[in-house]
């Protein structure tokens, strides 16, 4: 059975997941690890939590090792996938039931369509500048005083959210201090960030083709409050009489592009090893 790594370098933390892939497509999680980037040691840092995700996993060898996101430099690589293919086919091997997979990582988000065998029908995605990225957040919370794991439970707490009107990171940032300053309640920011990045999220998905389950992946998908505000965002915009879309998550969510490239490089390994297979056959 061949074991592939699969490393997702995003711009703010490494992921990597070791996997068992059999035959008939059949996959099991042996390992995996995760760390944040640190400026100018991104390489250090990959061979780190490679080495922790190995270590996890009992030390196995390697046949396949596939990077995503922005590890198409990492030395050691077998082969490179993109992001939206390896979150499609990770969001689903996570929720079979998912045909759509919103990604918010540390710098934009992304929401892509995909068919039950994970191959992309379609995407969108926010531009960087935008203020629904999960260092935008980071930044509100630490002007606030706030840790990313309370986060979540304080904007469920809130009771008139105040919403940020501006797109722009650094405007909408200009809103929370001024929020701050009419003396609202950190509940009602956080519960009005949340509602102003749902509305943007929801956008998006509504931009795709309809899908009954959608994914939440990358480093916000444990934000409990993010996920309710975007569940009310979806519920509000659904035409009548359409059915409910249901957003799910996973306690592995982060790891959703690593595990797709451990599945796609499984694949792409397989049919290496069957053409080279054929081709020592036809020598003898």
């Amino acid at each position: 059975m061949p074991i592939t790594t699969g490393i997702d370098v995003g711009s703010g933390a490494v992921k990597v997941v070791v996997m068992a892939i059999a035959a008939a497509g059949e996959a099991r999680l042996l390992g995996k690890a995760s760390s944040r980037i640190r400026r100018r040691e991104i390489a250090k840092v990959v061979d780190e939590v490679y080495a922790a995700a190995l270590a996890s996993a009992g030390a196995p060898a390697i046949d396949y090792v596939a990077t995503t996101g922005d590890g198409e430099e990492v030395p050691f690589a077998t082969g490179h996938f993109y992001g939206m293919t390896t979150h499609a086919r990770g969001a689903l091997f996570l929720e079979p039931r998912a045909r759509a997979v919103l990604d918010v990582g540390a710098l934009h988000a992304r929401a892509v369509a995909m068919d039950e065998h994970g191959r992309v029908i379609d995407y969108k995605m926010t531009s960087q500048c935008a203020s629904g990225s999960g260092q935008f957040l980071e930044n509100i919370a630490r002007y606030l005083g706030v840790s990313q794991e309370e986060i979540g439970p304080l904007s469920l707490e809130g009771t008139q959210p105040e919403k940020v009107s501006s797109i722009c990171a650094v405007l909408a940032e200009t809103d929370v201090i001024n929020m701050v300053s009419r003396g609202i309640a950190t509940s009602n920011i956080l519960g009005g960030v949340h509602e102003s990045m749902a509305d943007r999220y929801s956008r998006l998905l509504k931009s795709l083709p309809d899908a009954d389950v959608i994914f939440m992946s990358g480093g916000l998908a444990s934000d409990v409050g993010l996920r309710a505000a975007l569940q009310r965002a979806l519920d509000k915009k659904r035409p009548a009489g359409d059915r409910p879309r249901e957003l799910v998550t996973h306690e592995d969510a982060i790891f959703a592009g690593a595990i797709g490239a451990a599945l796609w490089g499984g694949f792409r390994h397989r049919k290496l090893s069957d053409a080279s297979s054929s081709h020592f056959s036809m020598m003898h």
